[in-house]
Parts: C-alpha cells; structure tokens; sequence
C-alpha cells in the first residue's frame, strides 16, 4: 500500500440501505458507527415501489443524533413540483447544520438528462432565491433562508454517458460504477474534462468508485476476481468480495493511481460489513496515514475539501451545451 503523492486522501461513504425496514431505529446504529469511522457521508435511498423508509426522514431523525457525518438522500424530483424536493434538502441541511447532500438520479436516455439538468436549475434558483444574510426574501423566492452549504452538495451517478453531462455541469460528486481502475481513471478524466468545458474548476468534482462490499469471508477472498484480484462485474453492479485488508489495499491502489477520488461502498450485508469496513478497512488506511482520524470541519463540503457554493443570484446561467 503506497501513499498519495500529495492528492490528499480518498474520501469514503456508505450507504445504509436496508432491507425491511422503514423507520430510522435500525438506521441509528450504521450512521454512529460510520461517523466514528471518519466517512464523509451516508446515502439512503427511498422505496418507491412498495413500503419502504422515507429517506429525508429518516435522515433528519438521525441528524439528531449525530454532528459531523454527511447525509445524503437518494429522493427523486417530481415533474409537476420541481421544488418540493429542494426545499426539503433545504431544511436538512439546516436541521444538520449543513451537513447535507442530494443524490439525483438522472435518466439514461438522453431526454431524461435534459429534464434532470432542469431540475438541477430549478434547485438552484431556489437555494440563490434568497440573498445571504438577508431578513427578507424576494419576489417569488424560497420560503426559508439559504442553505448554511450555499447548496446541499449535490451527487450524481455519472456510469452511463447521458449522465455525465449533467454531472459535469452540476454535480459535487460523481459517482461510477466500474469494476476497473483503467476504465474508472478514464471516465474521470472525461468528466474532469466536460467540467472544465462548462467553465468549472474540475478540482472541484470529487469522482467515486461505486462498489457492493461483501465482507463476509474474512481475509480469505471467496472467488477469484475478488479480494486481491480486485471486484467482479455483476448484474447488481461491481462486486467487491474478501477482506477488510485487501479492501484498504484496493481503495489506497485506486486512489494512488488518479482512478477515483474515494469510494461509495454498499454493504451487501449492511451492520456485518460496515462494522468490517469501519474496524477493519478504515482503522488500517488510518494506522497507515491514508484516511483521516478527524473530520477537519463541520459540514459536508468541508469534509469533501469543497468550498461553500456561491449565491448566483444577478448572474446569468451557464449555457447548456448538451
């Protein structure tokens, strides 16, 4: 395992999705353990065929509870109400003191991505719809101050090519699901490339390896093409299956190579191997200086190296060019 070569550290998240249940009680234990692991946030996803948690409640329960770790819903925008979403990451980003983000799914089709980057406006008219600082809003504006971030850092899956203009126009973090380090490498590269092209700093778009995590076989990988010999395509998406060791040695080998930023791990077993991934992978990037042991501010964009998003308010809006 090697260092970093002054490109700072990876980042990690986790998500916390699990199976059955819908209140924020089983969540409460996965979202402490991962902040005492130092992870830069926490995804949960909404179930919208059939019972399921409500993400942005249960993760503003758990804000509560917590005081550094990012929280992230996974929350799609209806097409008639293109602000209530917004404004509900709004208020947990104040409800956790700017600790928020908002993973947005965009489509794979082309038209689809067009609508997403409306969205995407639209979220942002809303968040500048009120000046900084000010007592009142303006015509039209949001109902609620700015959010303490400027924006909730905003998330993206950038895997299919639709995406990544959206993700490069708009998104915080990109996140990638390839099982590959040369193919990740070259998808950041094009994302970092389409940023620029928009007139953005392309040091500000953080780029996530995306992996299923199956800690379940201890330090012996169960296959090959897992452990050591890296993850495995699946119909899920990348599979990553071994030990906590060999997992700190793939994250630290990705990162040193310029082939992601950091990683968004899902636990296929979510407390069995998040509990891995907290007491095994990360103690051993941390015991080797590849993994922080504090947080070094208080809000997300902080933990992810990002400065506060600006108020655009008065200025006109980047051109679209997809």
């Amino acid at each position: 395992m090697t260092g970093s070569h002054g490109r700072g550290l990876p980042h990690l998240a986790a998500a916390l999705d699990q199976q059955g249940a819908h209140d924020s009680a089983p969540y409460e234990e996965a979202v402490r353990l991962a902040e005492r692991g130092g992870l830069d946030f926490v995804t949960l996803g909404d179930t919208f065929a059939g019972p399921g948690p409500d993400a942005l409640a249960v993760l503003s329960r758990l804000a509560l509870g917590t005081r550094r770790i990012g929280l992230v819903p996974t929350v799609a925008t209806p097409h008639t109400e293109p602000f209530r979403v917004p404004a509900a990451v709004t208020a947990l980003d104040r409800v956790s003191r700017g600790r928020a983000g908002w993973h947005i799914g965009v489509s794979t089709t082309e038209g689809g991505a067009r609508l997403s980057g409306r969205r995407h406006d639209a979220a942002a008219r809303l968040w500048d719809s009120w000046e900084d600082g000010a007592d009142s809003s303006m015509k039209g504006s949001s109902a609620v101050p700015r959010p303490p971030q400027g924006y909730p850092v905003r998330i993206v899956d950038a895997t299919e090519g639709s995406a990544r203009p959206v993700a490069a126009r708009y998104a915080d973090v990109a996140l990638v699901r390839v099982a590959d380090p040369a193919q990740a490498a070259a998808v950041r590269a094009e994302l970092r490339s389409a940023v620029r092209e928009f007139g953005r700093d392309p040091d500000r778009l953080r780029v996530l390896g995306s992996l299923h995590v199956d800690l379940g076989g201890g330090e012996r990988a169960a296959a090959p093409g897992h452990g050591g010999g890296g993850p495995r395509q699946t119909a899920q998406g990348p599979l990553y299956r071994g030990g906590p060791v060999d997992l700190a040695e793939l994250i630290a080998d990705w990162h040193e190579a310029g082939a992601v930023d950091g990683f968004h791990l899902t636990p296929v077993e979510p407390l069995r191997d998040l509990e891995r991934l907290v007491n095994g992978t990360v103690a051993l990037l941390q015991h080797r200086g590849l993994f922080r042991t504090f947080y070094p501010g208080s809000t997300l964009r902080e933990h992810l190296g990002l400065a506060r998003a600006a108020n655009r308010l008065g200025l006109p809006d980047p051109v679209w060019k997809g």
